[in-house]
C-alpha cells in the first residue's frame, strides 16, 4: 500500500540520489569507519562509550555520502569523459549541480549537529577543519597531481576528533595514527585512480597515478610497507599485544595480494586490489578490538 502512494517519477528521483551519494557503493564509507574505531579504541583504552561510537559511525556515512555529492559537483564537466562514471547523474543530467550541493550541505549540517549536540569543544573546533577539507578536495585534481594527499588528510581528519571526543584531548597516539592513515590512502586512492588513468590522461585531470608513472606500483608498495611500520610503532607505544599484532601481518599480507592484483595494471585488477583494502583496515580493527578485550 505505501510504496503505491509513492509515484515512479519519486522513485526515480530516490534511486538517482542514492546513486549520487553512493548509498549502493559503501566501500568508501568502510574505508572511513575502520580508522575512526581505531581511534576510538586506543583512545578509549578499551571499549568507548556508547554515544561517541553511535555519533561517529553515524557521521561517517553522513560525510562520506555529503564528500561524493561535492566531488560529483566538482567533476560533473569531466565525469561524462570517463568511462566508469560517464553514468553518474550529474554528469548524464538526471541531477542538478544545485541539487547536489544543496544535498552536501544538508548532509554536512546533519554530521555537525552530532558534534555540538553530543561531544565537546575540541572535536567541535576539529569539525571545520574536517568541513574543509571535504569540500576543497574534489578540485585538487584541477591543480596539483596530489589529489590523493587531501583526500588521506580528509579521509583521516575523523582520527583526532574521534580521539578528542573519546578523551577530551588529542595524544600523541592519534597523530600516528593520522599519518599511518594518510598514508594508506594515498595507496589505495593511487589504486583507484589507476582504473581511470588512461581517461585522465585524455582530460586533463591529474592524480597520483599520473604522477608516479611505471612506478606505480613500487611507489604504492612503499607507501603500503610504511603504514605498517607506522601502525607498529603505534602498537609499541601503546602497549599492544599479539593480536593487534597478527592483524599487521594480516594487513601486510593483504597489501601483497592487492600488488598482486595490481600486477599488470588492468582496470579490473586495479578495482579489485582497491576494494581490497576493506579487509586490511578491519584486520586490523579485529586485531585492537580483541586486544583491548
Amino acid at each position: 500500500m505505501a510504496s503505491e502512494l509513492v509515484s515512479p517519477a519519486m522513485r526515480t528521483r530516490a534511486r538517482d540520489y542514492a546513486h549520487l551519494l553512493r548509498l549502493d557503493r559503501p566501500i568508501g564509507s568502510v574505508l572511513l569507519l575502520w580508522p575512526t574505531y581505531w581511534a576510538l579504541w586506543l583512545a578509549a583504552d578499551g571499549i568507548p562509550a556508547i554515544g561517541n561510537l553511535v555519533v561517529f559511525t553515524l557521521g561517517v556515512f553522513l560525510m562520506r555520502a555529503a564528500g561524493c555529492a561535492i566531488n560529483d559537483f566538482a567533476d560533473r564537466k569531466v565525469d561524462g569523459h570517463v568511462k566508469r562514471t560517464r553514468d553518474r547523474p550529474l554528469a548524464s543530467g538526471r541531477v542538478k549541480p544545485a541539487e547536489a550541493v544543496g544535498l552536501f550541505a544538508g548532509l554536512s549540517l546533519l554530521a555537525f549537529l552530532l558534534v555540538v549536540l553530543f561531544t565537546n569543544a575540541l572535536t567541535l573546533y576539529l569539525s571545520f577543519g574536517g568541513l574543509l577539507l571535504a569540500f576543497i578536495y574534489p578540485f585538487m585534481k584541477r591543480y596539483t597531481h596530489l589529489p590523493q594527499l587531501f583526500l588521506g588528510a580528509a579521509f583521516s581528519w575523523a582520527i583526532p576528533m574521534a580521539w578528542a571526543a573519546e578523551s577530551g584531548d588529542i595524544s600523541r597516539l592519534a597523530w600516528l595514527l593520522f599519518t599511518a592513515n594518510v598514508l594508506w590512502t594515498v595507496a589505495y586512492d593511487t589504486l583507484y585512480a589507476m582504473v581511470d588513468r588512461d581517461d585522465d590522461l585524455k582530460i586533463g585531470v591529474k592524480s597520483t597515478a599520473i604522477l608516479f608513472g611505471d612506478a606505480d606500483r613500487a611507489i604504492i608498495g612503499g607507501l603500503q610497507a610504511m603504514v605498517v611500520l607506522v601502525l607498529a610503532v603505534v602498537g609499541v607505544q601503546a602497549k599492544l599485544g599479539l593480536a593487534f599484532y597478527l592483524g599487521l601481518v594480516a594487513m601486510a599480507c593483504l597489501f601483497l595480494y592487492q600488488q598482486h592484483l595490481a600486477r599488470n595494471r588492468e582496470r579490473d585488477g586495479c578495482f579489485k586490489a582497491f576494494l581490497n583494502n576493506n579487509w586490511a583496515g578491519l584486520v586490523v580493527f579485529l586485531g585492537l578490538f580483541i586486544d583491548r578485550l
